[in-house]
């Protein structure tokens, strides 16, 4: 006999708390296979395939594509068992529950598994062959529409509000629903997703009361774009650095001629099929550099024991606009790289968060990051840190301007650097002595040789 099992949104990791369906694998009356992924799912680090740790036929799922759940929640569930196994060449689902789980796998790995084909079961067999539970578990997303309209209350209801379901009391949250009011059509008077989405329903239709002109209120007409995902993420977290961090910025102009001839030739000698070196691992690469004289900058404070903590391997990050919003993938030992293993890593995070393919431990772990807005066409900002580091060095574009070199006036390729930083990690003196370097190196990218 077969076993209606439930899977529910695994703990993604990273602190994650909730994720937003992207894109499902599968359908109903499917076939898969332990370990097989089933659903594409985005948090706000990066967007990840999560696998089922059970064999067998789809039976439910819950949640429309773009629905956000948080962890906990059911995605599926799945007929495991004998009555449940795939004839024929297709793979066959697990014998019992015990044997038909991978157990707490993390998210993208698996047991070693080979991916299931997909064969469509007939509802009508399916239900023919499994035998459901007596009591099934009852979910919001599979509970159909009650044939009543639920009226609201005219109190409140005293006591605790039946709902147990997070997206059931999120919902009413956003459109301002007391749950008090209503009256539950599930079990013992649960309220479900149908009861609180009905009203909604009510009250959108409702004829709105008549007001004085005088005293009418302005109508609200801005658009409202929920901050979820990557970029509820990047709000926290910016907010959160200007909540605790006491930032300052200093900048200073550099003749960057110098640094640009020289990539010039370093690419002019490379061999056919060898990358080209990228500005951005130049100053990446002077960036690893500087930090090796000012070790104070690649820090963390930590608030609680009242401790500036000084970190010994340079991760370093790089601010990518993406079409899912800003993130900072991590070059990981950054210091002990050659400029052309770091153009490589920066080339191979580039692509992956242009693909939407980069994984949290892509974007976490970060001590010092490096923001490119020249090539947004700006010369200058004064960019927020991101916490939980102690500085971000900033890069304006690199443009032709007036510049005296040499007692002469001359154009030159200048560009603008900008360093803000933590003030609890170091004072003004060592801000700019790294931001001179910088420069200098910049300036005259000879300097280097003396750190490689």
């Amino acid at each position: 006999m077969a076993q209606v099992l439930e899977f529910k949104l695994p703990d993604l990791g990273e602190g994650l708390t909730e994720a937003e369906i992207v894109r499902w694998l599968v359908e109903v009356g499917d076939v898969v296979a332990i370990d097989q992924p089933v659903v594409e799912v985005e948090t706000a680090k990066a967007m990840v395939e999560v696998p089922c740790p059970y064999g067998g036929v789809v039976t439910a799922r819950f949640g429309d594509e773009g629905t956000e759940l948080p962890v906990g929640a059911p995605l599926l569930t799945v007929a495991v068992g004998s009555a449940a196994e795939p004839s024929g060449d297709g793979p066959a689902a697990a014998s019992g529950a015990e044997d038909s789980g991978s157990g707490n796998v993390l998210v993208g790995y698996g047991t070693g598994a080979p991916p299931a084909r997909r064969r469509r079961v007939r509802p009508e067999g399916l239900k023919a062959a499994v035998a459901v539970p007596a009591a099934p578990v009852v979910h919001e997303a599979a509970a159909p529409t009650p044939a009543h309209t639920p009226t609201p209350a005219p109190e409140p209801v005293p006591g605790p509000v039946a709902v147990v379901s997070p997206l059931v009391r999120r919902l009413a949250r956003q459109h301002d629903l007391d749950l008090r009011r209503l009256a539950g059509s599930g079990p013992d008077g649960l309220i479900l997703r149908a009861d609180v989405e009905s009203a909604i329903r009510s009250a959108a239709e409702a004829p709105a009361p008549e007001v004085a002109p005088s005293l009418a209120a302005p109508a609200s007409s801005g658009e409202r774009i929920p901050l979820r995902g990557v970029r509820g993420a990047v709000a926290d977290k910016l907010a959160r650095s200007r909540r605790e961090i006491p930032d300052a910025t200093c900048w200073v102009d550099a003749d960057a001629t110098e640094l640009m001839a020289a990539r010039a030739a370093m690419n002019a000698v490379a061999g056919p099929g060898t990358p080209k070196v990228s500005v951005l691992a130049l100053l990446a690469r002077i960036c690893t550099a500087a930090l090796a004289r000012h070790p104070e900058l690649n820090s963390t404070v930590d608030q609680e024991a009242r401790e500036i903590v000084r970190l010994p391997q340079v991760h370093l990050g790089f601010a990518a606009q993406t079409d899912r919003g800003l993130v900072v993938p991590v070059v990981r030992d950054a210091h002990a790289r050659t400029t052309e293993s770091i153009g490589a890593e920066i080339a191979r995070l580039t692509e992956a968060a242009r693909t939407g393919t980069l994984t949290p431990a892509d974007l976490t772990g970060g001590t010092f990051t490096l923001n490119n807005y020249g090539v947004f066409g700006v010369d200058g900002s004064t960019p927020i840190i991101n916490h939980p580091e102690a500085a971000m060095l900033g890069v304006g574009r690199i443009v032709p301007k007036p510049w005296v070199h040499e007692g002469q006036l001359a154009v030159r390729q200048v560009v603008q650097l900008s360093l803000t930083f933590d003030h609890r990690v170091c004072d003004g003196g060592t801000a700019g002595g790294f931001l001179r370097y910088v420069a200098d190196c910049v300036e005259q990218p000879a300097l280097l040789l003396r750190s490689l």
